[in-house]
């Protein structure tokens, strides 16, 4: 995929993923328009059908949907570094470096918003190249989240079916990885409650999407 076209998918997936917040209806409009655009491929049918799943919905509806989705469901989690690295040290060293990925970027993570958010991570491939190569870091997360949607039997499916064609295919490195995930899970050292990264590296930087130029 093109990076014009890839960065359309990011964008419109990084909308779709998110929260349906009271702006969310003039957001998903904006997709709407955006697919429209949007070169044929197999993402402008996945992202449609799943735009058009989510417009069909009153607002309480798509919250509720969402939350049942991706806060209660086992094994479906928006916060990448989480797949491989679990509740471990080895996550806040992973929250880190992905800080400084936006902050090289000359972006900034969302006040109080964990940088591996996949909402956030999309919006910044969206907006930069570098983004896409932070993307397909995380590509066995990103591939066993669309496995645990695929389960669910949830349309949100189709929305990282689409962001994974946008990516590389999987290293040997991603497929060893997926299926260790898959037999054991994630690691599983408990750390507390302390943030996963430094407090400094956590809601000081500006909003995904105003540059520090």
């Amino acid at each position: 995929m093109r990076r014009q076209a890839a960065a359309q998918v990011f964008g419109c997936a990084s909308v779709l993923l998110s929260y349906p917040d009271e702006r969310f209806a003039e957001d998903l409009a904006a997709v709407r328009d955006a697919l429209g655009r949007l070169p044929d491929g197999p993402a402008r049918p996945a992202l449609h059908d799943v735009a058009e799943w989510l417009a069909q919905m009153s607002p309480l509806e798509a919250a509720a949907t969402y939350v049942d989705t991706f806060d209660l469901r086992r094994g479906v989690c928006l916060y990448l570094t989480y797949y491989r690295h679990g509740d471990t040290r080895e996550r806040g060293m992973a929250l880190t470096a992905l800080v400084d990925a936006f902050r090289q970027a000359g972006f900034g993570v969302v006040p109080g918003e964990l940088p591996d958010y996949l909402p956030a991570l999309l919006e910044l491939a969206a907006a930069h190249p570098a983004g896409g190569s932070v993307l397909a870091e995380h590509r066995m997360a990103l591939d066993a989240l669309h496995l645990a949607l695929v389960k669910a039997e949830s349309p949100y499916g189709g929305v990282v079916a689409a962001v994974r064609d946008g990516l590389p295919g999987p290293t040997r490195k991603d497929r060893q990885a997926l299926r260790r995930y898959r037999s054991e899970g994630p690691p599983s050292e408990k750390v507390g409650l302390e943030p996963f990264a430094p407090p400094e590296a956590l809601g000081q930087g500006v909003t995904i999407g105003e540059t520090r130029r």
